[in-house]
């Protein structure tokens, strides 16, 4: 089979894999070229390279074992009968990848097991995030085993090895905040294992996922701030800015200043800061802008946040919302028997854990029958935000 340089590259990546193979230069269980070796042969980037592998994978050429690399299968495309290949084309690991993997196959899908990794269990957010997926898979038969990478990308790529290597079924995940993609989660893809992305996506890379509409929350925020008479509003957030939820919440907040023909002051948009614990968080670099009295409102980027900015303005003299307001990304407390305090932006996590539960319960299901059959499109829920407006803002009053 011949390809040349006027082919899309990642069908130059694709033919030169299935040529090695039908020549006889790869044989079967042989280690295909790493992705870092094709990207430096081809020059091109990881994501031509998964494209090519992606294709491989369902077309039968090779399988994929995610942290181990990619393989040629045992059964190649011109040998299997219809049902075979459709099975070696369905979204799930072949057998022979499980078992390179340590996994025993019918012991994974009897447990009918999934995997749950989230950053950290540190606000009510991710508690009652939890309890909807708990509850969701519950119900479909299936138990859940939740681990936590502490927002290390290296440790939630050695999570999610662990979780192959336990025999998993499927896998939810909340991705770190990483300009960078996690090999593991490509290597995923590739290998057609059935994961479903919870509060982020991949610009550029087809996934499954759930998640709020953040451009649309931010201007929800910023629309009600303004309606207070605020002005001058910062958006703040202590996460890694090229998260892509960062991203679109930031782009919503300047979106929102555009559409009022209100220009967007840089200084006001304040990211990759850290706030110490107790009272040395009155020194951070955010306590020093609270001081300086530049915003007279806030938009904190999660929950927890808004409480902290709430504490070190109590402790500096400032008052909310009489000296300030502050709006929260969801609810960050818990209270059955009284009101929330925090006027916030709610993202409905009960109803995102659910939808990305009931999903990955599907394809999982889909991908066991007899036939094999999965439908191939993938499925990208943006669940739409409602701002609840309690009393940590108030109208803006000119000192």
């Amino acid at each position: 089979m011949s390809y040349d340089s006027r082919s899309p590259l990642y069908m130059q990546v694709h033919r030169y894999i299935e040529e090695m193979i039908q020549n006889g230069k790869l044989q079967s269980n042989d280690r295909i070229p790493t992705e870092k070796e094709l990207m430096e042969q081809f020059q091109v980037s990881r994501i031509t390279v998964v494209n090519a592998l992606a294709a491989l994978v369902k077309e039968g050429w090779i399988y994929r074992v995610p942290g181990r690399g990619s393989f040629v299968a045992t059964n190649l495309p011109h040998g299997l009968d219809p049902h075979e290949e459709e099975e070696q084309s369905a979204s799930v690991m072949p057998s022979s990848a499980r078992t390179a993997a340590g996994i025993a196959p019918k012991e994974a899908a009897d447990r009918r097991l999934v995997g749950f990794l989230m950053p950290t269990l540190d606000d009510y957010f991710a508690i009652r995030l939890i309890n909807s997926i708990q509850n969701t898979l519950q119900e479909r038969g299936y138990s859940v085993i939740v681990a936590f990478s502490g927002g290390s990308k290296s440790r939630e790529e050695q999570q999610i090895r662990e979780f192959i290597r336990m025999g998993v079924n499927g896998l939810l995940l909340f991705p770190v905040d990483e300009d960078t993609y996690n090999e593991e989660i490509l290597s995923l893809k590739v290998s057609g294992f059935p994961f479903v992305l919870i509060d982020r996506y991949l610009p550029g890379v087809e996934t499954n996922y759930v998640c709020s509409n953040n451009r649309k929350g931010a201007q929800m925020a910023v629309e009600h701030l303004w309606e207070l008479g605020h002005r001058d509003i910062a958006i703040c957030t202590d996460a890694y800015r090229e998260c892509v939820s960062v991203q679109d919440r930031i782009t919503g907040y300047m979106n929102e200043f555009e559409r009022r023909g209100a220009m967007i002051n840089p200084a006001l948009i304040l990211t990759d800061f850290s706030i110490p614990v107790g009272a040395e968080a009155d020194e951070s670099v955010l306590a020093r802008y609270m001081r300086s009295r530049m915003a007279s409102a806030y938009i904190a980027l999660h929950g927890k946040l808004g409480m902290r900015m709430t504490q070190i303005a109590t402790r500096m003299g400032l008052r909310v919302p009489e000296d300030i307001s502050i709006v929260t990304f969801d609810d960050p407390e818990h209270f059955e028997e009284r009101e929330t305090f925090f006027t916030h932006v709610y993202q409905n996590e009960a109803e995102i854990g659910r939808r990305a539960a009931t999903i990955l319960a599907d394809i999982m299901e889909q991908g066991s029958q007899e036939d094999g059959s999965r439908d191939s499109a993938y499925q990208k829920v943006v669940l739409e935000p409602e701002l609840v407006v309690h009393r940590s803002t108030a109208t803006f009053q000119d000192a």
